[in-house]
């Protein structure tokens, strides 16, 4: 858990919002002892976790695809090829969405705008240097040339909710 005591709190009190926010369909799936707590949600989420990443092309028309997701501070951080359509698409359009789903087991899913961490026409983000070095760390510091090859995202998220029908089992 790589989390400070005020991103747990951000963290909760997004988990909090989007889910009173939501439907009653959706709260009559995740409620009570169903929902996951920003904590809990922190200690599930490490590692790499598969995401289901969706863009939207220049016509409007939905794309899905898997990317390579790490749970830092939060948030969701993922990657991908410069030269792949989601990174034109998420370069046009920062709007995205992803899903991380382990069976029947454990859903989340998120919904926000990226920030692209490591640009090739401006600065990168001020913590870059931090989660390059987790990233290094995680893959290998000579699996990918980090600086041409590889631009990663932070989702910003404005909506969030983890659900888990078993959080003991998780945990």
């Amino acid at each position: 858990m790589r989390e400070t005591t005020h991103e747990l709190a951000e963290l909760q009190t997004l988990l909090d919002a989007s889910l009173t926010g939501s439907t009653a369909h959706l709260r009559s799936i995740i409620n009570g002892e169903r929902a996951l707590s920003a904590e809990q949600l922190t200690r599930v989420l490490t590692g790499m976790c598969t995401l289901a990443l969706s863009t939207v092309t220049a016509k409007g028309e939905p794309r899905i695809s898997g990317v390579d997701g790490h749970f830092l501070h939060g948030k969701w951080i993922f990657g991908t090829a410069r030269s792949a359509a989601k990174a034109r698409h998420l370069a046009a359009r920062p709007a995205a969405s992803v899903a991380h789903l382990r069976g029947d087991d454990l859903g989340v899913f998120t919904h926000g705008t990226v920030e692209t961490l490591n640009p090739q026409d401006g600065p990168p983000a001020a913590d870059w240097p931090d989660v390059l070095a987790y990233l290094k760390d995680f893959y290998g510091g000579d699996a990918f040339d980090w600086d041409q090859d590889i631009v990663y995202y932070r989702l910003q998220p404005h909506w969030m909710t983890a659900y888990a029908p078993d959080v003991a089992k998780l945990l």
